[in-house]
């Protein structure tokens, strides 16, 4: 029996499409899974040393990972006009956004590669936690806000406001969905046991759609915020079709936004084959 470490965030999302391996609800066809649940810039970090068999990624750290991660067909997080939001306490004017300072949720996270796409004139950035950046504005610790997450569903009730809806801005040049996470598999293991891992995370994702009610326990106890029409909410957005199977467009539009990263950083390189 082949045993596989598994890291993917405890955001609703995530824990949505796959609390059916967690409490092994499905067919696991002979393997098993040590879970570990962790804030998305950190699996970032992991996924650059290696650290985990199969890892949920943002696809902006893609070009960091490619010499030794494949991307699955299963379990991404994409949007429709829906992507990381940058807020304020106020309306800024365009020409003073250069001089402000934004917080982000990780240097490698699709949001800020999206924010340096869309503002390339804002360079004073400061990490944060992404729940902790709403509270960074709040008390004046920095201007800007890049909210990711369930965040999108929270900051008008602090008095918040959008700047810009960076998802708004990538389907407007690109025509295609936002692609924000994905989750990626080692590169060497053997062929069969990736698409094994593959049909085991579609599976995931089929019995939840089909019994929300089973997995509910389960995103509510990793939820940030623990309002259920918020976490329904943030479900609703990323968690779709393409989840279950990227069609050629979402694939379009995560291949575009690898020509970003190449464009912005030029001495990436990226190994294919892209998908396993």
């Amino acid at each position: 029996m082949s045993k596989f470490s598994f890291a993917f965030s405890p955001c609703p999302n995530d824990t949505f499409m796959f609390e059916a391996i967690f409490n092994n609800r499905i067919d696991l066809r002979g393997y098993k899974f040590d879970i570990h649940l962790d804030d998305v810039s950190q699996l970032n970090r992991s996924a650059v040393m290696g650290q985990f068999d199969i890892s949920k990624i943002s696809y902006s750290a893609y070009s960091l990972v490619s010499h030794q991660y494949q991307l699955l067909n299963s379990g991404s997080a994409l949007g429709h006009n829906c992507g990381p939001l940058l807020i304020a306490k106020s309306q800024i004017d365009g020409k003073d956004i250069k001089n402000c300072s934004v917080a982000i949720p990780g240097v490698n996270t699709t949001a800020n590669l999206l924010l340096s796409l869309a503002f390339p004139e804002l360079s004073n950035k400061k990490e944060y936690i992404f729940s902790e950046i709403e509270d960074a504005i709040v008390k004046g610790d920095v201007d800007l806000g890049l909210i990711i997450h369930e965040n999108r569903f929270t900051y008008e009730k602090r008095g918040l406001v959008k700047i810009q809806d960076l998802g708004e801005y990538w389907e407007s040049i690109t025509k295609c969905p936002i692609p924000l996470g994905g989750i990626a598999v080692k590169r060497l293991l053997p062929q069969n046991v990736k698409e094994d891992i593959e049909a085991i995370l579609r599976d995931s994702i089929q019995f939840a759609f089909s019994n929300k009610e089973k997995v509910q326990a389960y995103v509510a106890s990793h939820a940030q915020e623990m309002n259920e029409k918020v976490m329904q909410s943030h479900i609703n957005l990323y968690v779709n079709q393409q989840s279950i199977l990227l069609d050629a467009l979402a694939k379009q539009g995560i291949e575009l936004l690898i020509k970003e990263i190449k464009y912005l950083y030029p001495g990436r390189i990226i190994q294919y084959p892209i998908f396993i």
